[in-house]
């Protein structure tokens, strides 16, 4: 365990061949020590659970075929395999077949692990080791125990929960199947794998971001070749549309009504951008069927004529009565089959469906009055932008593509909704307290005399905002669209200045301001 890290990786980099495995090569040099830990849930020949305790500039390593639990009557076998460098705790991909280790793999959980001994490289040496867990799905007492020597050199352990506050009978890894970093099942990386690895590249760049493929020329050319209704193909899947020239809002400022060709047309253009922000999180969708001009209505669970390949995901918590099956949106397919179904506007849960307790944002909506100029809205937002700075935290804006501003913050997700909301509460009546004659506190619109409201409310579970890039159900197809704080002061800015026929160019001249925010993990300061 004393070896430089060089040395413990020689064994990981002979058994891979860098050229066609998209797994990190290692070798960079390393930081400071750190006691990160991951699982990740790996189906090679058989599916198993690779669990890795940061340690002396490596990963150490063992391969756990039932999965690590929380279940303190059970024992989990595990075989110490060869150090993983510290870059692999990010990697989530698929290793071609072929391959050692061949197979898709997720990052299942990850956190921070402390040991009990003094010396854990001593005591892994010894064959025993006690550590506490701080993850997304794995927390509280654990101990590793060799059991013999005697299997080559894949020594076989016992992976154990200790009796605590933590533990719970009959907990089952299989039953927390998704990605803490992705939201993604192993299916759904092995379908389309999101990153690619640069072994050649400092720590920090190697992950390139593959994103989400959009529509080809070839599909869109076979969109608008379409009759008012026919199948199409797009991203692989087949898809029934109908309708296809039926106005769903109409024009505005002189312009051309839009029609729902043209929605599905913007939705798998802008997909890849788009997608970030609704991937591996349950869907809240707005319909209009009739269009605007008509009234909408809210849909959240999955119809019963969805197709196959929808992924979805389950609310195992639901009552009865309650929504038990969301669409979760990871594809340009989903995002055309959700457009002909008249599902206009996209509202994207907070949290993630592989931890929807722990919210990965903490949002603030700028709710004007029916007395409150723009210029107001953008006096209150520059308060917003003076809050997060003083904190030292990163956010950015958006105009809703109605009235108002919206502000989203990302955080690591760990705060309860609970935490995030009386933490955004106290912000805003800050906020509230520079401008007074602007704010007010009152729940219903009819007693805030015509003033705005902070709503701070909106950090609950299964409460929304409207995605990035989401149409609104207005004349001429307005989207909510992200900006940089600059653009503030821009004298032509106006919250429903872009729409659908709009986005697309300036997302080519200015790209997404949101994109800085995607994977970024803040601690929330104390207030």
């Amino acid at each position: 365990m004393a070896e430089a890290p060089a040395r413990k990786l020689r064994r990981y980099q002979q058994m891979r061949d860098f050229g066609r495995t998209a797994e990190p090569a290692g070798g960079a040099a390393p930081g400071p020590d750190g006691h990160r830990f991951v699982v990740q849930r790996h189906r090679a020949r058989r599916l198993h659970y690779d669990f890795r305790l940061e340690l002396g500039g490596v990963l150490v390593s063992w391969a756990v075929p039932k999965g690590p639990t929380l279940d303190p009557k059970a024992r989990r076998l595990a075989v110490h395999v060869e150090d993983h460098p510290i870059e692999y705790a990010d990697f989530e991909g698929v290793i071609p077949r072929g391959e050692y280790g061949g197979g898709d793999v997720i990052v299942w959980d990850r956190g921070v692990w402390r040991p009990v001994e003094d010396d854990p490289a001593r005591a892994i040496e010894d064959g025993t080791l006690h550590f506490d867990l701080d993850g997304e799905k794995l927390a509280g007492r654990f101990v590793l125990v060799r059991t013999r020597r005697d299997n080559g050199d894949k020594e076989q352990w016992f992976l154990l929960h200790k009796q605590d506050e933590h533990a719970k009978a009959g907990w089952d890894a299989e039953d927390h199947p998704r990605s803490v970093k992705s939201g993604r099942t192993n299916d759904e990386v092995a379908a389309a794998p999101d990153a690619l690895w640069h072994g050649d590249r400092p720590a920090a760049e190697a992950e390139e971001a593959v994103g989400f493929p959009a529509a080809t020329a070839d599909e869109l050319a076979a969109l608008d070749a379409l009759g008012t209704k026919g199948r199409w193909s797009v991203a692989g899947r087949e898809l029934a549309l109908t309708n296809l020239d039926k106005v769903l809002f109409p024009a505005r400022d002189g312009g051309s009504p839009v029609t729902k060709r043209d929605l599905i047309r913007y939705y798998v253009t802008t997909g890849p951008v788009l997608l970030p922000y609704l991937a591996g999180r349950p869907l809240n969708t707005h319909r209009f069927p009739q269009g605007v001009t008509e009234p909408g209505f809210w849909q959240k669970e999955v119809p019963q004529h969805a197709p196959e390949w929808l992924t979805t995901w389950r609310n195992e918590r639901a009552d009865a009565g309650e929504t038990q099956r969301y669409v979760v949106a990871d594809s340009v397919a989903t995002l055309a089959w959700l457009a002909n179904y008249g599902a206009l506007e996209l509202h994207a849960w907070t949290s993630r469906a592989a931890d929807v307790d722990h919210p990965t944002w903490v949002l603030f909506d700028i709710d004007p009055g029916p007395e409150t100029t723009f210029a107001e809205v953008l006096e209150l937002a520059r308060l917003h932008r003076t809050a997060l700075e003083h904190f030292g935290l990163t956010g950015r804006p958006k105009v809703t593509g109605q009235r108002g501003i919206q502000v989203w913050v990302p955080i690591v997700p760990r705060c309860t909704f609970e935490q995030t909301r009386a933490w955004a509460e106290t912000v805003s009546k800050t906020i509230g307290r520079v401008l007074p004659d602007l704010v007010s506190w009152a729940w219903t619109k009819d007693k805030r005399r015509g003033r705005a409201r902070l709503d701070y409310t909106q950090n609950v579970l299964n409460k929304t905002l409207v995605a990035p890039y989401s149409v609104r159900p207005r004349p001429g197809a307005p989207v909510s669209v992200p900006l940089e704080w600059d653009e503030l002061d821009d004298p032509d800015l106006a919250p429903d200045r872009w729409t659908i026929r709009d986005v697309p160019g300036r997302l080519a001249g200015r790209g997404d301001p949101f994109a800085a925010l995607l994977g970024l993990e803040q601690q929330l300061p104390g207030l």
